[in-house]
């Protein structure tokens, strides 16, 4: 029988499900909605629970252990698509769809996942939603940094009662792998790679062995069925800490590409600044969408290191001009129109945004930008407004 995902959230503030109450005021909501309807951003499982329940409802297929969804239903979830009784489900990763059919497969085996790619191909975004997917919580994260300590993957303790009581359960403080591995649920490790080299491999037994050893209290902490992990790291980090061979065996690697057309990338870009324009009551994303696709076309242009139409070379700056960045670029110049503006998005909303992103090396990469601006920019039809506006904030 298909197990439903409680509604206990609602996408946007507005409860879609079907009998939900989708009329109460704020003051009557409970704690969790309200928190999800006043979050900046929130968590996965909250943002689209309408989405979730959906799928739920209408999934009939076989499930793993523990998971709220069958995998074609979190493959489906993660790509989009329409349900038998016509709810859409919205894209939540815009790409070839075996990549994804790849990861899901990853997770329900004992096998755990890593997200390769450089630094804007969505490898968070995928993490959270397929977390949020499979076990209904996309919280159990360990942030990767060059300060993180073992106890973030083992565990702690509350030292109060350590040195009150001595070694015990009670003064032990679960890890949020911990807490996954006695839960059946799915971890998160973000930039595995950025954290030091003896700490990753604090991962090599759990994955391996599936199991915690507690040697302060002569215990373990069995992994139970449901229980997985995703990690994720940056091809810009190789260097930093580059994991061990006997790490890397431990997982199976899924290479997420950057957007593979112009086309793809402006869908990507305008999904998601719709999707974060609305919670901030920016204006919308369809009255920007020329300005979308050009600040896209410059990023892929001077990424590529060769103009759209494959006739001009061009130097490509130190930056990763990425998918990640063009969403914040054209973010921000939505911010400027809406409250400098007349609420279209235009181009000297984008030029200050895309500078930014360009020229991270003042001296180099100023001088690769201002060839661009005369050699590119200068002579495309329909591109005069934008080149004033760069020159402007180039000066």
């Amino acid at each position: 029988m298909p197990v439903s995902v409680e509604p206990t959230t609602v996408e946007q503030g507005h409860d879609q499900s079907a009998g939900a109450n989708a009329h109460t005021d704020a003051g009557a909501r409970p704690p969790v909605e309200q928190a999800a309807a006043t979050a900046l951003r929130p968590h996965a499982e909250n943002a689209f629970a309408a989405e979730l329940t959906a799928l739920a409802a209408q999934d009939d297929r076989p499930r793993p252990a523990r998971w709220k969804l069958s995998p074609w239903a979190v493959a489906t979830y993660l790509l989009g698509g329409t349900l038998p009784d016509g709810t859409v489900i919205t894209p939540k990763y815009v790409g070839p769809r075996r990549i994804v059919e790849v990861a899901v497969t990853t997770l329900a085996t004992d096998r755990a996942l890593l997200l390769l790619g450089v630094p804007g191909t969505a490898k968070t975004w995928v993490s959270e939603h397929l977390a949020a997917a499979v076990s209904g919580d996309s919280t159990l994260l360990v942030q990767g940094t060059a300060g993180t300590p073992e106890e973030a993957i083992r565990y702690g303790w509350n030292y109060a009662r350590l040195l009150a009581h001595g070694p015990s359960r009670d003064a032990l403080v679960p890890s949020p792998v911990m807490r996954a591995m006695a839960e059946g649920m799915t971890a998160r490790v973000e930039e595995l790679t950025r954290i030091p080299a003896d700490v990753q491999d604090t991962l090599i037994t759990i994955l391996s062995e599936k199991t915690l050893p507690i040697p302060e209290l002569g215990e373990e902490v069995q992994a139970v069925r449901g229980f997985n992990l995703i990690a994720t790291a940056n091809d810009r980090d190789r260097g930093v800490n580059d994991l061990s061979s006997a790490l890397r065996r431990r997982f199976n690697t899924v290479v997420l590409p950057l957007p593979e057309s112009a086309d793809a990338e402006v869908d990507i870009v305008s999904r998601r600044v719709d999707q974060i324009g609305r919670s901030l009551d920016l204006p919308a994303v369809p009255d920007g969408i020329a300005e979308i696709r050009r600040v896209v076309t410059v990023f892929r242009e001077l990424r590529d290191g060769v103009t759209a139409d494959g006739r001009t070379k061009l130097k490509s700056p130190s930056g990763t001009l990425s998918t990640a960045e063009a969403i914040s670029v054209v973010t921000n110049g939505l911010a400027l129109a809406a409250h400098f503006g007349d609420g279209v998005l235009r181009p000297g909303d984008v030029a200050a945004g895309i500078l930014g992103a360009v020229v991270r090396d003042p001296a180099a990469d100023r001088v690769i930008w201002q060839e661009y601006l005369e050699a590119v920019v200068r002579e495309r039809d329909g591109w005069k407004d934008f080149y004033r506006a760069c020159r402007e904030v180039s000066a």
